[in-house]
């Protein structure tokens, strides 16, 4: 009875080595005691800073480097799943077996405090919770604490898990998502093609570990990327909808250019929001051109939402990585099902392939409901 019927789930295994399948299982990493604390957004969140930890060799001991190392992961919408299903416990007379987690299982800060509580970390714990900018304002905010002196590190990003039959009719009922390719699911999310017809919700987690520059070399980090620049705007405009000329999405960016102290033609690829809706697709690339003037003809700009779906308040952190994998492996991740563009979408959008090339700074969109938006600029370390 919900018109749209797919989803970018997790793929999930039993086997206890799951994530060598690329798969997941939750036993592999959190105990079934503390799985049933947690919503799944949680459980996500705290498996990909387990990883991002993990690759940045930073775990400290001393007080000192424990408060001075904090945590700020985003999400937009939180436990869902665990809201829909004690919904049902208590209307159906049972409150008695409402679990008595059920509360912190679905508070969005308490994936920041699940992950400081694993390590210890004691510097800022915070959280951001704006739709679907989350993970790119969690970045740029953690990254402002590093630059405030409030840390030398901080874990950064969204993670988000909000598949379940409340969630998917929620979005259907906005008539946001996809609902002409429920028999081609991996064809549904097509930004900037002339038959799009709404997004696909994703699920995941993408968390980063950001440092103190000189923090980093001192220990002999390996450093991925740089935080070169970070904008935000306010489109006060519509709770859904962006406006038409795109000022908030361009204010933002040009916040960010601003803030990194680069002109527009330094920009080498531009990870867009592209949700594969009817209206912002165009409205977001309009809104590029009219920044970057002839220099938007020069980059490439693609929508990683064409592999995955739309990840909601993990977007932001997930694309950010895809942006730093594409500085480090000099490749292009390309526009997936993009056969026709839009009139007027005539920039290298990257479709179907990936495309090999030198890029030294990337701009990542995260636009979200109620007229939020973010805009990261990160470069290869100068």
């Amino acid at each position: 009875d919900i018109p749209s019927k797919i989803a970018g789930q997790v793929p999930r295994s039993e086997d206890p080595n799951a994530s060598a399948l690329g798969a997941f299982n939750p036993d592999e990493w959190i105990t079934p005691k503390e799985q049933r604390r947690m919503d799944t957004f949680i459980q996500y969140g705290l498996v990909a800073a387990s990883y991002a930890v993990e690759d940045s060799g930073w775990k400290p001991l001393d007080e000192e480097s424990l408060t001075r190392t904090g945590v700020m992961i985003g999400s937009g919408i939180g436990g869902l799943p665990e809201i829909e299903k004690s919904a049902r416990v208590v209307n159906e007379g049972n409150i008695r077996r409402l679990s008595p987690y059920f509360i912190p299982a679905s508070l969005i800060n308490l994936v920041s405090g699940q992950v400081a509580i694993k390590y210890g970390f004691k510097g800022p714990n915070h959280a951001v919770v704006t739709a679907c900018a989350s993970g790119a304002h969690a970045i740029g905010d953690a990254a402002r604490l590093i630059e405030f002196d409030d840390a030398d590190v901080m874990i950064a990003g969204g993670a988000e898990a909000a598949i379940c039959r409340l969630g998917i009719a929620g979005f259907a009922a906005t008539r946001a998502l996809s609902t002409n390719f429920n028999d081609m699911p991996e064809k549904a999310s097509r930004p900037w093609d002339t038959r799009r017809d709404g997004f696909v919700v994703g699920e995941g987690a993408g968390i980063v570990v950001l440092e103190e520059l000189e923090h980093a070399k001192k220990r002999g980090a390996n450093i991925y990327a740089e935080v070169l620049g970070y904008g935000m705007s306010g489109a006060a405009y519509h709770i859904t909808a962006p406006a038409e000329d795109g000022d908030g999405g361009y204010r933002s960016m040009r916040a960010a250019l601003k803030r990194a102290r680069l002109n527009p033609e330094s920009i080498d690829y531009i990870n867009a929001h592209g949700t594969s809706t009817p209206l912002g697709d165009e409205i977001e690339h309009a809104a590029v051109k009219r920044l970057f003037g002839n220099a938007a003809y020069k980059l490439a700009m693609s929508s990683t939402k064409s592999a995955i779906g739309h990840l909601l308040g993990a977007a932001g952190s997930v694309e950010a990585i895809f942006s730093i994998l594409a500085i480090n492996n000099g490749m292009v991740p390309p526009t997936l099902n993009l056969e026709k563009p839009s009139d007027g979408c005539d920039l290298n959008l990257v479709p179907h392939t990936a495309q090999e090339r030198n890029i030294n700074v990337i701009l990542s969109n995260s636009f979200g409901f109620g007229g939020t938006n973010a805009s990261l600029v990160l470069g290869a370390l100068s």
